[in-house]
């Protein structure tokens, strides 16, 4: 038990998650991706919405993205509260005043802009999408990774 308890190098947990795409896209045909869920909820929320983007989403024939999500959410709680030696608190401790609320809105609105502008997210952009060859990932991985990259050490958040 003690191997579970302990993070799992990045040759084991890496390809573990490589392998995940394939078995997706073969065993039910669906791709990978997180960001299209929020499309998912936002067309389940509101059924008469008027703009094209809701509008246009069939999120019945779409019921799985809920699901996923839902088991990512999940399985990150169980695997903090009881498969960690410690457990682990929600946010580090900065976040939970004033200014750190509002990095937080202020972050969460500019990566949900990125996410639409760029037509999905990290993972459905770099680990699906360039597993298809899709140019348009290569860009966006480029993107976001030089994107972190500014944030960490030039502006040091």
């Amino acid at each position: 038990m003690e191997w579970v308890l302990q993070p799992w190098p990045w040759y084991i947990a890496g390809p573990l998650i490589g392998l995940m795409v394939p078995a997706l896209l073969l065993l039910s045909g669906k791709t990978f991706g997180v960001s299209t869920s929020f499309q998912h909820l936002g067309a389940m929320c509101s059924p008469n919405s008027r703009l094209p983007y809701l509008k246009n989403y069939d999120w019945r024939s779409n019921q799985w993205r809920i699901v996923f999500v839902a088991g990512i959410v999940l399985g990150a709680f169980v695997g903090a509260q009881y498969l960690s030696i410690e457990p682990l608190s929600f946010l580090p401790a900065d976040y939970y005043s004033l200014g750190g609320m509002i990095r937080l809105a202020i972050g969460g609105l500019l990566v949900g802009f990125g996410v639409r502008y760029a037509g999905g997210c990290t993972s459905g952009h770099t680990i699906m999408g360039l597993s298809n060859l899709q140019w348009s990932s290569l860009v966006a991985s480029i993107s976001f990774f030089i994107g972190g990259l500014l944030i960490t050490h030039v502006l040091q958040f």
